[in-house]
């Protein structure tokens, strides 16, 4: 019976996870130990972690990710920040150390400590919060929010959750549901609190991240963020104040055609009895204490701002 090429055969397992491959799996498709040992002398099996191997120069886009699942064994889930990332409900960091950044995996079996790898062991991980996306398993996006909110900052795992409903690949229902399915787990009280206290915000710029802060620490009541309102998006509403307050940089006023749209917008919305607050970036970052007594009484009188169109 004529053996196995040792080339196709590594290729073809590279080809569907990634130009990744681990030891074990070479060795159970005929591939000698010799052959292995070869190519990794001569660099055309490139070390990743202990028994995985990248294959040829190039490394693919989830390699890292893929190597870290083969590292940690056949129960081995891509989970939390990573998995965050994979479904983009989180955005890409840069590691403060050189290399990729960290990978998270859950496993059910065995948790030994990797360089580059942080592994959770959990009891118990139900067929429906794993899938397959990529090739890769990794935690379905109902789960991962339920693993971020034993990890992430509590505006994460609100932006987390936020982009995830608004992406439609999860919903409330799931989320309760799995929270039912693990009522003690880390972070369930974070998440159903979240879940209780209403429509999470998603904030799309460091300006309105600290807009939202500067609210949340205040108490002042929550707002709609990036909502339509009379045919336009604005950046947050208070429905019930028939208020709206625009975050404005310098670079979002700094045509002529850009000036007169915003007029146009705020001609539109108080004609439908809105009042409009508009409110700089250097006003949020070199007077904040002013924009929340302005924001302030313009929620509690109802009254418009006459000082806050510059």
């Amino acid at each position: 019976m004529a053996q196995p090429d040792p080339e196709e055969t590594i290729n073809a397992l590279a080809s569907r996870q990634h130009g990744v491959v681990a030891r074990r799996q070479l060795l159970a498709a005929g591939v000698s130990v010799d052959a292995v040992e070869y190519r990794v002398k001569q660099g055309r099996l490139r070390r990743l972690h202990n028994g995985v191997y990248q294959v040829g120069p190039l490394l693919q886009p989830l390699a890292h990710e893929m190597a870290a699942v083969l590292a940690c064994g056949p129960h081995a889930v891509v989970s939390h920040r990573t998995a965050g990332v994979h479904w983009g409900i989180l955005p890409k960091t840069r590691s403060r150390r050189k290399g990729p950044p960290a990978v998270d995996i859950i496993v059910t079996k065995g948790d030994r400590k990797r360089p580059r790898i942080r592994i959770r062991r959990i009891r118990t991980l139900k067929p429906g919060e794993v899938t397959h996306r990529k090739g890769l398993p990794v935690t379905t996006p109902v789960r991962t929010i339920y693993d971020l909110a034993s990890t992430a900052t509590p505006r994460r795992l609100e932006q987390a959750l936020a982009e995830a409903l608004e992406r439609r690949i999860a919903t409330i229902v799931g989320l309760r549901s799995l929270l039912e399915d693990h009522p003690g787990g880390p972070g369930t009280l974070r998440l159903r609190a979240l879940l209780d206290h209403g429509d999470p915000t998603l904030a799309r710029s460091e300006f309105e991240e600290r807009f939202l802060a500067l609210i949340r620490k205040a108490q002042l009541p929550q707002p709609g963020v990036n909502k339509v309102v009379s045919g336009y998006e604005v950046d947050f509403v208070w429905r019930a104040q028939r208020l709206v307050v625009e975050t404005d940089g310098y670079e979002f006023h700094s045509s002529r055609r850009a000036f007169e749209g915003d007029r146009r917008r705020d001609a539109v919305l108080a004609a439908d009895g809105l009042r409009v607050v508009r409110i700089t970036w250097q006003q949020l970052r070199d007077e904040p204490e002013a924009v929340l007594a302005r924001l302030a009484r313009a929620l509690a009188t109802g009254a418009p701002d006459q000082g806050s169109h510059p």
